[in-house]
């Protein structure tokens, strides 16, 4: 539903929330960068202070980082029917946990009062002087209900201007400017190290509030931006006839706007709608005012994961969060938190590719090899420099420059050709691509040559064995499990009892997972002790490290350590001076498995290696 020109209730939908705050904690709160008012206006009798710089200090860098959202609140702030303490307790509960949550921003949405009149309009005000006083960065927006008004943006002065006009976000650090009427605004933060707008906009945009926005996003182009306004989304997959039209003069153009935020209508709901460059926008309509106690000033918590690609939302009360030690009675229990699925649920965003059409990562270039041979480097093999889908012919050098090069062997019509797909932190720009099948065994792998001195080498001080390699979806276990992406040849039995006397003595192998798995025989140890990653995703570039301090071994996938790593002692590595095998598996002193997919940079290093020297760093 939805409130009309005669200022009756309004009615709103929604998004939903995710993992609740106990369950995520986040780094540190995020400092937001200020800028510069690309417009001033000058406003009669402001009632509320300008904003000092305060102690609100989110972290600028982390990863993780919550923008709060809260809806209409008109109904708390309705005539003689004032009550501003569910707001005060939604203002506290955000300055409480501003640093666990790491909060940057919060936006209310329009329809603060329910009749715009200068007692609703103060009280609400002094609400928000709780933020003010930390100097928190937020904004609100004008509901029809604030302005009394159905006119635009030009409607000229009123009590909701007089109190959130521009002149009370100077001095903030996230305040970027308004446009001249005063009724629009947008803010900067800074949050996983990169800028984003807050783009703040009237119930109603004039024409001169449409040629604002656009010159404010033109303004900042590598900025992704969230829009917030009162009225835009109206059902599931369904805009309002207003809404319509920002889509198609604002939204739809501007492909930095990934997030819009309105309130207006209820019930709570959720659009993903494709813009003019082909990417999606997610429109979320957020409204509980229909709610017990005009929905308690519920807030909604967007808490952005770019590592994990992903905002969670959640919906919650902090009023009758703060009640529950006293007692709840019926109707407050049933809202403590909203968990239907527009109220608690996940966006998932691959923020990098979202962005590339106005932010492009830089790819990173290409390192030459001498820098990656470090003190100790056995053999260094890259896959760079030849022209993609050409056969492997000849030998491949070591560029350690100690002539661990290798030859090319095939099983049966078996090809391996060159490739330009690459892990994006691997220091070679190129792959080796394997194409490998069973019944009957068929592809192409290589091995060192006789008498390299690799081959005969033991690590008696330990060892650093990196790797980078990707699968292809129709990679299977039935058909590619324990491809070798490296190994030794020679038999367990041809090196002392022990073990299965049919395995090799070496190999770094992918198994039905695919799981990484480093099966070795120790010097100090007759059998096999293994080390087993978690299963790895196809279509997914990973680097694998295996680090030997002379007494243990240590799995890394992508720099982190796996927990099944043994505890036992392990020194060195069996050899009985026989070749190693890159993308090859032996088993009983024969070609077994070969690896289906890519293999990307390989280096082996005769001591245990940092993280932090790492091929992927």
């Amino acid at each position: 539903m939805a409130d009309g020109p005669d200022h009756g209730p309004d009615q709103a939908r929604c998004e939903a929330p995710q993992a609740d705050a106990a369950r995520r904690t986040f780094l540190r709160a995020t400092a937001l960068l200020g800028a510069a008012a690309t417009a001033s206006v000058s406003l009669p009798g402001g009632v509320a202070e300008a904003a000092p710089a305060g102690a609100w200090r989110p972290d600028p860098d982390s990863r993780r980082f919550t923008l709060a959202v809260m809806p209409d609140t008109q109904y708390l702030f309705d005539g003689p029917s004032i009550d501003a303490e569910p707001v005060e307790a939604s203002l506290r509960y955000l300055l409480e946990h501003g640093r666990d949550e790491n909060i940057v921003f919060l936006s209310h949405l329009g329809d603060l009062t329910e009749n715009g009149t200068e007692a609703e309009i103060d009280a609400a005000s002094r609400a928000f002087r709780l933020l003010d006083r930390q100097g928190v960065g937020y904004s609100v927006v004008a509901g029809n209900h604030d302005i009394r008004s159905s006119t635009d943006d030009q409607r000229g002065p009123s009590p909701f201007l007089t109190a959130f006009g521009p002149h009370r976000h100077r001095g903030r650090r996230t305040f970027g400017g308004a446009s001249p009427d005063g009724y629009n605004q947008y803010h900067l933060f800074t949050a996983a190290g990169r800028q984003w707008l807050v783009l703040a906009l009237d119930w109603r945009l004039s024409e001169k509030g449409f040629d604002w926005a656009r010159q404010v996003i033109a303004a900042h182009p590598k900025a992704p931006v969230v829009l917030t306004t009162h009225e835009l989304v109206h059902g599931d997959d369904a805009l309002s006839g207003y809404g319509q039209k920002l889509w198609d003069r604002l939204i739809s153009e501007h492909d930095q706007i990934f997030l819009t935020l309105n309130g207006h209508y209820w019930p709570a709901a959720r659009a993903v709608r494709r813009n003019a460059a082909g990417n999606d926008v997610h429109l979320h309509l957020t409204n509980y005012q229909n709610r017990y106690f005009g929905g308690a000033a519920m807030i909604r918590l967007y808490r952005f994961d770019l590592d994990r690609n992903t905002i969670d939302v959640e919906t919650v009360s902090p009023w009758i969060l703060g009640r529950a030690a006293k007692g709840l009675n019926a109707l407050e229990r049933r809202e403590i938190e909203m968990t239907g699925d527009t109220d608690r649920f996940s966006v998932e965003i691959d923020f990098e590719r979202r962005f590339a059409g106005f932010a492009p990562v830089p790819a990173r270039p290409a390192r030459p090899a001498p820098a990656l041979l470090v003190r100790g480097t056995l053999a260094y093999w890259r896959f760079d420099g030849r022209r993609a889908g050409d056969e492997v012919t000849g030998t491949v050098r070591d560029l350690s420059g100690r002539g661990n090069d290798l030859t090319l062997q095939r099983v049966l019509d078996g090809t391996l050709t060159w490739s330009d797909d690459h892990h994006p932190d691997q220091p070679g720009h190129g792959s080796l691509r394997f194409v490998a099948g069973k019944s009957p065994l068929r592809g192409a792998y290589l091995k060192t040559v006789d008498g390299a001195p690799l081959n005969a080498e033991t690590f008696p001080r330990g060892y650093t064995v990196e790797a980078f390699f990707k699968v292809p979806a129709d990679w299977t276990g039935s058909r590619n499990a324990w491809g070798g992406l490296i190994s030794r040849t020679g038999t367990q039995a041809q090196a002392g009892p022990g073990g299965d006397p049919e395995e090799s003595l070496t190999t770094l192998s992918l198994s039905d997972g695919p799981a990484l798995q480093w099966a070795v025989r120790p010097l100090n140890h007759q059998g096999v002790l293994t080390n087993w990653s978690h299963e790895t995703s196809r279509e997914t570039w990973w680097h694998a490290a295996v680090v030997n301090d002379g007494r243990h071994t240590t799995l890394y996938v992508d720099g982190c350590p796996v927990v099944r790593n043994p505890t036992a002692r392990s020194t060195g590595l069996a050899t009985l001076g026989l070749p190693w095998l890159l993308g090859g598996y032996e088993y009983g002193g024969r070609i077994d498995q070969i690896h289906h997919g890519w293999l990307g940079d390989v280096r082996v290093v005769d001591r245990a290696l940092p993280v932090s020297q790492f091929m992927n760093r």
